[in-house]
């Protein structure tokens, strides 16, 4: 799968999608996701909220190592 270039979500949760990068830095690779969920974050008043009801807890992730 082509990752598409990332999009910043405007979020206090997130920085932005595709990047899979979170307000602190951390960074997590999910898998599983289906377009029509990534679109639907998009589309979302509050990405952070929608990230933590649909995406959180339910598809496999993995933490990676910061780039220094």
């Amino acid at each position: 799968m082509t990752r598409a270039t990332r999009v910043s979500l405007g979020s206090t949760t997130l920085a932005g999608a595709s990047y899979d990068r979170f307000r602190d830095g951390t960074r997590y690779t999910y898998s599983g996701i289906a377009p029509n969920l990534y679109r639907k974050l998009l589309r979302a008043t509050s990405k952070g909220s929608f990230f933590n009801r649909h995406i959180r807890s339910h598809f496999p992730y993995a933490k990676t190592i910061p780039e220094n």
